[in-house]
């Protein structure tokens, strides 16, 4: 996933304080082992109370880490990053990004309209 400069620094940062494990995990447990579901799950939702107002907590906004990404792809799509741009990005195929992401795209008919019109006038 692209991230924001700002991003990349703090994840810089990171790994200069805490390197990797050998398998080459970010994120691992005090003896480097995987950190199991249910421990994840648990950071998670105490890391959504301090990047949350109280009621977006209280929401299923970004319930799970997954929610990020599908809220990245529908961003990207809904600023007109064409489809298949954005399902190479996400590293999904075309077919996957169409039937997954179609339905949040919104608010896109008038530029559509517009693209359409130019194209037809040129």
């Amino acid at each position: 996933m692209p991230i924001p400069p700002e991003l990349v620094g703090i994840l810089r940062n990171h790994l200069d304080r805490y390197g990797v494990g050998d398998d080459g995990r970010l994120f691992r447990t005090r003896t480097s082992g995987v950190i199991s579901g249910s421990a994840y799950a648990k950071i998670w939702k105490e890391a959504r109370t301090y990047a949350l107002a109280p009621d977006q907590v209280a929401s299923p906004l970004a319930a799970r880490p997954y929610d990020l990404r599908h809220a990245s792809v529908s961003l990207w799509l809904n600023a007109g990053v064409h489809g298949p741009e954005a399902a190479e990005r996400a590293g999904h195929g075309v077919d996957v990004m169409l039937r997954v992401y179609a339905k949040c795209i919104d608010g896109q008919r008038e530029i559509a309209n517009q693209r359409i019109e130019g194209a037809l006038a040129s």
